[in-house]
């Protein structure tokens, strides 16, 4: 192995935080996941790294991690639980691994059990594919009464600059909540075909989940290839923020907005993966 190929397996940042490295022998394709919060935070085609972690982001384990590929599970946003759930603020454990996939699982602890009893198994799995990154997330009820949940990830992708960003798909004429309007926000109807950002952004599509982003200061593309259970795409970007570093990623988040009524041992799939291309 020379010294330009990384080696899979596990490995521990700086921080002293546990992460997966997945590397394709073939591609040279590599994928990080950390086990803090089940987190895909890097995924390397070509030398082109198409996942953003903010430079504000703590990879201590102080907080979760903002960036990458971020659980919201069971809950999306504000409710009845702390804002986005808990699955991006906990371990998970490795089920199994191999150079080029990694399966983790979280189930419930006394810290979980405190917000939201329910009897769930979750299992992540995160594949390098010869032409895409697969993601697969499981979720199991294992009790006999159903309950609900809301899920998504809450995708942080690079640009080289918002202004070089187009955001493709099947948007136009769809409504969305503005959340940038008043307080509760507002639905809009959508009259693009390509969307660009030049404002802040708190947008969520109902109803659209196959977006594509192009990066004109790249000249690369990457799909967002949503092929079960998130059947929404909300786009996040904080316009104008430098310390969060505004200008260089955009968040296109994989949503089943709508909450899921799971019943007693029933499951229940989001699979999302990112396939990158050039213009």
């Amino acid at each position: 192995v020379d010294d330009e190929t990384p080696s899979a397996g596990l490995k521990t940042n700086d921080e002293g935080l546990e992460y997966v490295k997945l590397v394709d022998p073939d591609t040279g394709a590599t994928s990080d996941v950390y086990l803090y919060g089940g987190v895909v935070t890097s995924y390397v085609v070509d030398g082109q790294e198409f996942i953003a972690v903010r430079p504000d982001a703590k990879v201590d384990g102080s907080k979760p991690i903002s960036g990458g590929l971020s659980h919201c599970w069971p809950q999306f946003g504000p409710g009845a639980i702390q804002q986005h759930g808990f699955a991006r603020n906990v371990n998970w454990g490795v089920e199994s691994q191999t150079d080029t996939s990694v399966t983790l699982s979280l189930t419930p602890s006394d810290y979980t059990k405190e917000m939201w009893d329910k009897p769930f198994a979750c299992t992540f799995t995160v594949e390098l594919r010869n032409d895409s990154l697969y993601t697969n997330m499981l979720v199991e009820n294992k009790g006999e009464e159903a309950f609900d949940f809301q899920s998504a990830l809450h995708s942080y992708f690079t640009v080289s600059a918002i202004a070089d960003l187009e955001i493709s798909g099947s948007f136009e004429g769809k409504e969305f909540l503005n959340k940038m309007v008043g307080d509760e926000g507002e639905m809009q109807t959508e009259e693009r075909s390509v969307i660009t950002i030049g404002e802040e952004y708190d947008r969520v599509y109902k109803g659209v989940n196959d977006p594509v982003l192009t990066d004109k200061g790249t000249g690369k593309t990457l799909s967002v290839l949503n092929t079960a259970g998130d059947e929404d795409t909300v786009l996040w970007n904080p316009y104008g923020d430098e310390g969060m570093g505004y200008n260089n990623f955009v968040c296109v988040e994989s949503v089943k907005f709508d909450s899921v009524t799971l019943d007693g041992g029933a499951s229940w799939n989001g699979e999302m993966s990112l396939k990158a291309g050039s213009v």
